[in-house]
């Protein structure tokens, strides 16, 4: 199967950004992919640098932004991972994926579950924790098991959409550095997103795709300086071997993925079967001091 993940740059408002991306997903269609993956937000700039009550109006037209891509994916015939500020209701908002079939139904939606707050990241701020548990998404290519941004950080996610089935890991995301970081941190930064990301694809012999955003975006409040989102979205296979790796400029980044190779991989090593369950009790606990 070949996918697609589309890194974009931010281009300065809503509609400018949506035009480019549905360039892009028209492109990628002739290419004949069977998935398209977009990074995480892709209508917006990244608004969590700063703590502002006039971003929650981004999520205002969350079921008309819904309405909107399951048109694009059934024009353009793809599989399409969205991810879009979802509004429940007044002061309740979610960081949500949403997967259409390429039919342009709705296959399923996946509210993001670990919520970080960190500076430049003030996403607790805006994000609820998701309420649908680690579910994956059954559609026409495949059970998809979709996370965002600080979830691939977590090895529990992606075991447990692993046991229920799982047959990618996906993870639309922005991250990047400070410009003020080291050229050496950096690289540690670097390095440790991509290793531990290739960590999920062996443990759970599944192949791995993140997308991330490209391109320098300065907070609009002036508290912080900026985040260069460093793109290198890529895609791995069941035992971590990287596939593609995009750079750090806007890219469609391809990969063709070989659904049968996951089956071969656990057959050799075996790690499901070799799980000791009856031992893991403390992981539902916080730390182990008791």
């Amino acid at each position: 199967m070949r996918v697609a993940l589309i890194q974009k740059k931010y281009y300065g408002n809503t509609q400018k950004n949506i035009k480019k991306t549905i360039k892009s997903i028209k492109k990628a269609s002739i290419k004949k992919v069977g998935l398209v993956v977009l990074q995480e937000l892709h209508q917006n700039e990244y608004f969590c640098q700063s703590e502002d009550v006039k971003f929650f109006d981004y999520a205002q037209n969350f079921e008309e932004d819904v309405k909107f891509w399951s048109k694009v994916a059934k024009e353009y015939g793809v599989v399409l991972v969205t991810s879009l500020f979802e509004k429940r209701t007044e002061g309740l908002y979610h960081n949500t994926a949403v997967v259409f079939d390429r039919d342009g139904s709705v296959a399923g939606k996946y509210r993001k579950m670990h919520i970080p707050d960190d500076p430049g990241f003030y996403e607790k701020f805006y994000f609820t924790p998701g309420d649908l548990g680690f579910e994956p998404i059954e559609t026409s290519i495949g059970k998809l098991g979709v996370l965002v941004c600080w979830d691939q950080w977590y090895p529990e996610a992606a075991r447990l959409m692993a046991l229920k089935g799982a047959e990618l890991l996906i993870y639309p995301t922005a991250i990047g550095w400070f410009d003020d970081d080291s050229k050496e941190e950096k690289s540690r930064q670097l390095e440790s997103w991509i290793t531990i990301q290739r960590s999920h694809a062996i443990a759970n012999g599944l192949p791995v795709l993140a997308c991330n955003r490209v391109g320098f975006e300065k907070d609009s409040s002036g508290v912080m300086k900026g985040i260069r989102f460093w793109g290198n979205s890529f895609v791995c296979d069941p035992q971590g071997a990287i596939l593609a790796q995009a750079g750090e400029k806007n890219e469609i980044l391809y990969a063709d993925i070989d659904m049968r190779r996951s089956k071969e991989v656990r057959d050799i090593w075996p790690f499901l079967r070799d799980r000791r369950i009856d031992a893991y009790g403390n992981l539902v606990k916080r730390y182990c001091d008791e």
